[in-house]
């Protein structure tokens, strides 16, 4: 049977997610409070179209939703999708607070459901190929890691906090990679450059296990875009770097005369986006639990949470010397 998917949310990502649904057979209906975006999916795809999420929520033949609208509305949609019998994958984060990304889990977890997070950095298949190198253990023992996630993005504003919105991508690629989920935050601080309290700029240190130290830079200012992790081990250093078209993933080592090797190397060239997409509906039809679970999308919000309150706490430490 028919595995029916309904999207809510059809905006500039939105629009990705219809695409890769659609080739896959499984997208019924598009929903969005919008009706110009509404009038492009109807001109686009057959599918069903509606403004009404309660349509999407009664209807008895979609069993997944898909929830990509702005991030301070995931966790109400997601509640009522899980109250109403269906399985839901939500874009990051999970929700705006550690309690109700717990309590969205929990639901899942008592209802039977498959509840997914859209951390689509743990489908790259890069992203599994350096996770693959570090568990055979070619770097090494890991030492550090530096996740340098850039780009200019004013709209992305709404979220009132850069973290929110890219720092996601960044923590559960790493945990994701290493196989651990954080220890917590040592430091972070941010910077509203246009002087209306909207955090634009951040830095982030975290620790995982074992006493493994992460610096995470976010930012929505630079206009050269950056998508850049470097892993360092004690036998050799992965970089990958997803702005390249070629070699995006690479080792580095150095000999003994100092001498720096180089090695790219190859991976599928599949669409992150679709392989994420199968993953739900397979975590649907065979009940296995998704990579990006609502476990992994909890531990997310927590860290984004507590690197929050810091920098408030260094925001008010600042202005408190000026007074």
């Amino acid at each position: 049977m028919k595995t029916n998917i309904a999207l809510v949310g059809c905006g500039s990502w939105g629009r990705n997610l219809a695409r890769n649904l659609y080739s896959l057979g499984v997208l019924s209906t598009v929903c969005d409070a919008d009706p110009k975006i509404l009038d492009f999916v109807k001109k686009t795809y057959s599918v069903k179209i509606t403004v009404n999420f309660s349509d999407v929520v009664s209807d008895p033949e979609i069993k997944g939703v898909i929830i990509a609208t702005p991030s301070h509305t995931h966790y109400a949609l997601a509640r009522l999708a899980l109250l109403a019998g269906k399985h839901v994958y939500v874009e990051k984060p999970l929700a705006r607070g550690y309690l109700q990304a717990q309590e969205l889990s929990h639901l899942a977890g008592v209802k039977n459901l498959t509840l997914m997070v859209g951390h689509l950095l743990v489908y790259h298949p890069a992203v599994n190929c350096l996770r693959e190198l570090i568990f055979n253990g070619e770097l090494g023992e890991i030492r550090f890691l530096n996740s340098d996630r850039r780009n200019f993005n004013q709209k992305a504003r709404r979220d009132n906090n850069v973290i929110w919105d890219l720092a996601p991508h960044d923590i559960s690629m790493m945990s994701y990679i290493l196989g651990l989920e954080p220890a917590g935050i040592i430091n972070a601080c941010g910077w509203s450059t246009n002087n209306d309290s909207v955090i634009d700029v951040a830095h982030l240190d975290i620790n995982f296990p074992g006493d493994i130290p992460a610096h995470i830079h976010n930012s929505w200012i630079d206009p050269q875009k950056q998508v850049l992790l470097t892993v360092n081990g004690s036998k050799k250093t992965a970089v990958l770097n997803d702005i390249r078209k070629e070699n995006k993933l690479e080792l580095y080592s150095v000999e003994a005369d100092g001498t720096v090797n180089i090695d790219s190397v190859s991976f599928s060239e599949e669409e992150p986006l679709k392989l994420e997409c199968e993953h739900f509906i397979h975590c649907i039809e065979s009940g296995e639990a998704p990579r990006s679970d609502g476990t992994s999308g909890y531990q997310v919000v927590k860290i984004l949470e507590e690197a929050e309150q810091k920098m408030h706490i260094e925001s008010r430490m600042a202005l408190s010397r000026y007074i």
